[in-house]
């Protein structure tokens, strides 16, 4: 009874839990100015390394070129030459005569329509050499054959066969740009995990969901490396075709300029050619990103 009593006694003391007021805790959020700080940290981060060191190569070539008897000419000579074509880029007086806009809208132009062309093309043939051995065996030392030829070798014979130097153009940038996604597509197919072949077995998946759900996935972040050297493959054989084939782009503006003895006009084009493949490396380095939901190399 005692004992009984003192556990009566102790409960009734204790505060009734009910009547205790409940406080929600909510995280605290840092402010904004924190926030803005730690961007602000972080885009340093990113930018002034590669600020420092693209101001110090400009000091050293400044330095070199200006020099007696230098063949290059200097960064301020490179701007004074090229002020009007920097400043005014959407000119056209008709014909070859445009800003450089113009040249690299079409040069652009041909390297999307030949890129697509030759992914398409690039993915379903990986994805059949890939599955198959047969057509792996068939196929796959004819395209390690065919891959190591130059991409201005193909240019004659695209010639001859079309007549024209836009299809030309075209043909060049698919033949150039096809191998490296054959090849790194064909690797990630045949890099599916064989538990994945195993579930898709056991859902009894039909060749078109394995394939959507299953293959492509698993292989993306294959793809799209092959997709990020496919593109910039394709920007470089642009360039170069377009000096041979003539009409409005880049590489043709290039060699207008040297046939003219414009040195400073070719430095202005090899800085949009840089500044434009490295636009489109981003592009589909950030679209495979999102693809691969950030498996697929940066």
């Amino acid at each position: 009874m005692n004992m009984t009593a003192a556990k009566i006694e102790i409960e009734t003391a204790k505060p009734a839990a009910s009547s205790a007021p409940v406080v929600a805790m909510t995280p605290r959020r840092p402010p904004r100015a924190e926030a803005y700080a730690r961007m602000a940290r972080e885009t340093a981060v990113r930018v002034i390394p590669p600020l420092v060191v693209i101001a110090l190569l400009t000091l050293v070539w400044e330095l070199v070129c200006r020099r007696a008897g230098s063949a290059l000419p200097p960064p301020s000579k490179v701007f004074t030459d090229t002020r009007e074509l920097i400043l005014d880029p959407f000119f056209d007086n008709g014909g070859i005569d445009k800003g450089l806009f113009w040249h690299l809208s079409a040069s652009l132009q041909r390297v999307a329509f030949g890129y697509s062309l030759s992914a398409i093309a690039g993915i379903a043939l990986g994805v059949l050499v890939g599955q198959s051995v047969w057509a792996m065996r068939g196929l796959d030392p004819l395209f390690q054959v065919l891959r190591t030829i130059p991409p201005l070798a193909w240019l004659p014979l695209s010639l001859a066969a079309f007549r024209d130097g836009q299809p030309s153009a075209i043909f060049v940038i698919f033949i150039t740009s096809i191998w490296p996604i054959i090849i790194n597509t064909a690797v990630g197919i045949r890099n599916i995990p064989q538990d994945y072949r195993n579930v898709a077995a056991v859902v009894q998946l039909n060749p078109l969901e394995f394939f959507a759900k299953i293959m492509i996935p698993a292989a993306a972040p294959y793809i799209f490396t092959g997709l990020r050297i496919g593109i910039g493959l394709s920007w470089l054989a642009i360039v170069a075709a377009e000096m041979l084939i003539g009409g409005v782009g880049i590489g043709f503006f290039i060699w207008d300029a040297w046939n003219s003895s414009h040195i400073s006009e070719i430095v202005l084009a090899l800085f949009y050619v840089g500044i434009v493949g490295f636009v489109l490396d981003r592009m589909i380095a950030g679209l495979g990103k999102i693809v691969t939901r950030g498996t697929a190399q940066n």
